[in-house]
């Protein structure tokens, strides 16, 4: 695996670090001069036309990476202004190294009062070692940064920003560019993240890949390349026969959109036979939606049986509903003992009852997660990583936390994180369309993990190719889209 892919805690960060320099004895000062050095030829890319930057330093080896950038960019001839939030004087280590190199090669230190003369701003303020809100003059600083309307390049993490959970802890450095050192932070990728983070880059600063082998990686970053890994070109002589038959349970009186969608993602992401159960009153039109869908109306359990003996993958929720006969459904599709997806009414049905499946994913969005776990809101989004695990154990399941870097967990506590997606994806009947890529990459042979990181994977990168120049897009774009991004 690429270092890029590998996701850490602060903490693991920081023993990454240690091993580095004791084990592998590359000076800590080294270090911080090779993270200067990514973080200055990170801006110069970003911003090639800019010769002037203000430079606005904390303590620690946060800020000593901000005396070694500002001393790179006056030596490459750029106007440097360096405010330092704390003194020089105080400060200890590779940073008070760092801030004397910095006086011997200019000198020139300013204070937080001094208004900014640079075209962009470098936040090495606070760094991943911060775990309360900024307060009093460093709070109002950052306030400052976010209200000059300036770029700002955050080195590490945006100051105030939690780096286990892309959570802020207050005021926090709205950057347009992250530089992250090291260990790739798992915080950078969710939770809000994407308000602060802008960008992300990830340099290793060549540090040995035997540290890492030693740290377990906490989760894991989904890249593209995943999606030609996990579904190889098809034999020449395939046959819809060996691509899976999904079923998609839902539809109640009322909502006969969404197993639709739900069907047509399922088709489009590569299943030979879908077909929904549905309400009676929707199957004619389904069918005048989507041809290629094998549409019936099912009143009964008995009904619902033939339909679930035919199926090698059930999607469950879509349109369902609550009533009696959503319920029912429910309860024989739960007993089938087939792969199993849930979404939407399938998880608020679920959160009332006890009943667990053998071979399931479940797909919440916080809301649905939130009730799942009787919970509020806000402590799902507070911690992720903690809420999909937490979930993944209690129903034994493959769990997808929705959302800005959306999560999959398996019951073993193995998480992956999708860096995809945009807002122009917010819009009703997106989770149709993943719960239906999602059963049919099940359906095609993929292991139900395999099955639900590449579909999120699958579903995200549709989303941003429909979604090209575009404000919003609707699930239907999004489907149409799959065709650009799976493999052939």
């Amino acid at each position: 695996m690429n270092m890029r892919k590998r996701l850490y805690c602060a903490e693991q960060v920081r023993e990454l670090d240690r091993l580095a320099i004791e084990e592998h004895g590359i000076p800590g000062y080294e270090l911080m001069n090779r993270a200067g050095v990514a973080a200055f030829a990170a801006l110069r890319q970003r911003w090639p036309q800019a010769r002037s930057i203000t430079i606005c330093c904390g303590g620690g080896n946060n800020g000593g990476d901000g005396y070694v950038i500002a001393r790179l960019a006056f030596q490459a001839g750029f106007d440097v202004q360096l405010l330092a939030l704390k003194h020089p004087d105080s400060l200890s280590g590779d940073a008070a190294r760092a801030a004397e190199d910095w006086r011997s090669c200019c000198g020139a230190i300013g204070s937080a009062a001094d208004p900014f003369s640079g075209e962009l701003l470098v936040d090495a303020l606070l760094g991943t070692g911060l775990d309360r809100a900024p307060e009093g003059d460093w709070a109002d600083f950052i306030e400052r940064m976010n209200r000059s309307g300036l770029p700002i390049l955050a080195v590490d993490v945006p100051s105030g920003l939690k780096a286990d959970t892309g959570m802020p802890l207050g005021p926090t450095v709205r950057a347009a560019l992250t530089v992250t050192f090291i260990g790739n932070k798992r915080g950078l990728y969710t939770g809000r993240a994407g308000r602060w983070c802008g960008e992300v880059r990830y340099a290793g600063l060549d540090t040995p890949d035997g540290i890492h082998t030693v740290i377990t990686a906490d989760a894991r970053l989904l890249e593209t390349d995943d999606l030609a890994l996990a579904l190889p070109p098809r034999h020449p002589d395939t046959h819809k026969g060996d691509l899976g038959h999904v079923l998609v349970i839902g539809g109640d009186i009322g909502m006969a959109g969404a197993p639709v969608l739900a069907g047509r993602a399922a088709l489009r992401a590569g299943s030979g036979l879908v077909s929904l159960a549905t309400r009676a009153e929707h199957a004619g039109l389904a069918l005048a939606v989507q041809p290629e869908l094998m549409c019936h109306g099912v009143e009964s359990l008995e009904a619902l049986d033939v339909r679930i003996e035919r199926a090698d993958v059930l999607a469950l929720g879509p349109g369902l509903g609550q009533s009696d006969w959503s319920q029912a459904v429910f309860r024989r599709a739960l007993q089938a003992g087939k792969p199993l997806v849930v979404d939407a009414d399938g998880l608020n049905l679920l959160a009332g009852q006890d009943d667990l499946a053998e071979r399931w994913v479940l797909t919440p969005h916080p809301g649905e997660a939130a009730r799942l776990l009787e919970c509020t809101v806000g402590d799902i989004q507070r911690d992720r990583f903690a809420a999909v695990r937490a979930l993944a154990q209690r129903y034994a399941a493959v769990v997808v936390l929705k959302g800005h870097g959306t999560l999959i967990a398996a019951a073993d506590g193995t998480v992956d994180v999708c860096p995809y997606g945009n807002p122009a994806m917010a819009s009703a009947g997106m989770g149709d369309a993943l719960t239906g890529i999602i059963a049919s990459l099940a359906g095609q042979g993929l292991d139900l993990f395999e099955a639900a990181r590449c579909g999120v994977l699958a579903h995200a990168l549709a989303g941003d190719a429909a979604a090209a120049g575009r404000r919003q897009i609707l699930a239907t774009d999004l489907i149409r889209a799959l065709a650009d991004v799976l493999p052939t």
